[in-house]
């Protein structure tokens, strides 16, 4: 998976770096010094990549679509249908990339950019002072940009839709932004505040995102606009700037089809149980995947062998013994047909009377 997405990079690399013009563009600046700068951009790129997906698998690690493999080919355009999942695969990315570019610009990993100042200096109305150092936002905004809508070439409703969301994952990110504040003062007193603003963990941009994804709106493709699904106007509904949008409707995620990026629900693990750090949407997910699909959750146990009691030894190692645990999964099977149930419960009766008969 990881190779396919650095495949699918050295082809975008490929791409972009014809884009350059007489005229200086953005693209043509940002690779004028060559494959050495493109390469240490592209680094942070993969790992945007592969941090969305995995944020995506765990958003959606107990629904039907569980945001499969083949999700990852975010730089191979229009290799999934325009459906509301795949909404959520390009906003996601789109995060992703701009995450890690702006997370690695803090750290000092590019000479290009460094904190964000623009604010430094001016009074807010609750009395605190902008100042610090602010994530640069606006760096992974533009060049996260340019990889993430770099293969969008066509001038069609399938790369408006995705262009679309790209931005909706990047406006996640500037809208997640936490502001952090210290305090300044004789013994620890508050006389002045300074303030600046911070990515969010990648976990709230993805709740923030899924939220979006629930919410996403059906539209059309009119006269080179993307309107309200049915709606006879060409004018662009201002509203669908905000939200994420689709195409196509879903198909169904019970059934296996990976043509349309379904491996269905057959052998799924599902949860049962009330487990305190259970949410409600966990609970009912034997229902969703199992019973709502046609299948039945079926109590299976195995063995986890895994490392335990480690102790550090002067100098310099670990020792660890090796323990086993029982764990109890339900995965979703096939019903049994009556035929067959009617059969092993008389399998189970005449095996329960050999073992009286035994004792």
């Amino acid at each position: 998976m990881f190779a396919q997405l650095l495949w699918s990079l050295s082809v975008l690399l490929a791409a972009l770096s014809g884009t350059a013009d007489s005229n200086g563009t953005l693209q043509s600046n940002f690779l004028i010094t060559g494959p050495k700068a493109s390469l240490t951009y592209a680094s942070s790129v993969a790992a945007g990549a592969q941090t969305a997906m995995e944020e995506c698998k765990h958003q959606f690690s107990w629904d039907r679509w569980n945001c499969t493999d083949n999700a990852l080919s975010m730089f191979k355009p229009n290799t999934l249908p325009a459906n509301r999942e795949t909404s959520f695969v390009h906003a996601i990315s789109a995060a992703g990339v701009m995450y890690v570019l702006t997370r690695n610009c803090s750290k000092g990993a590019f000479e290009q950019c460094g904190c964000d100042l623009t604010n430094n200096g001016k009074k807010a109305e609750g009395g605190w002072t902008w100042g610090g150092c602010s994530d640069d936002i606006a760096f992974g905004e533009r060049i996260s940009k340019m990889y993430s809508d770099g293969v969008e070439n066509g001038q069609d409703a399938r790369a408006a839709m995705n262009l679309h969301n790209n931005d909706v994952g990047r406006k996640a990110v500037r809208q997640t932004m936490k502001r952090v504040c210290k305090c300044h003062g004789v013994s620890g007193s508050c006389t002045t505040k300074t303030c600046w603003l911070q990515l969010a963990d990648f976990r709230a941009i993805g709740v923030f995102l899924k939220k979006k994804y629930k919410k996403a709106d059906k539209v059309d493709y009119v006269r080179g606009q993307l309107t309200e699904n049915n709606s006879a106007s060409s004018k662009r509904n201002t509203g669908l700037k905000k939200d994420m949008v689709f195409l196509e409707d879903s198909p169904d995620y019970c059934r296996e089809n990976l043509t349309v990026g379904s491996r269905g629900t057959l052998g799924r693990e599902c949860l049962r149980g009330g487990g305190k750090n259970m949410d409600k949407y966990e609970k009912k997910s034997c229902k969703r995947l199992c019973k709502d699909c046609g299948y039945v959750p079926k109590r299976i146990t195995t063995e986890v062998t895994s490392s335990c009691n480690c102790k550090f030894h002067w100098c310099c190692s670990v020792k660890c013994s090796q323990c086993t645990k029982t764990v109890t999964k339900y995965i979703c099977v096939q019903r049994e047909s009556s035929k067959n149930r009617r059969k092993n419960v008389r399998k189970k009766s005449k095996q329960r009377r050999r073992n009286r008969g035994n004792n």
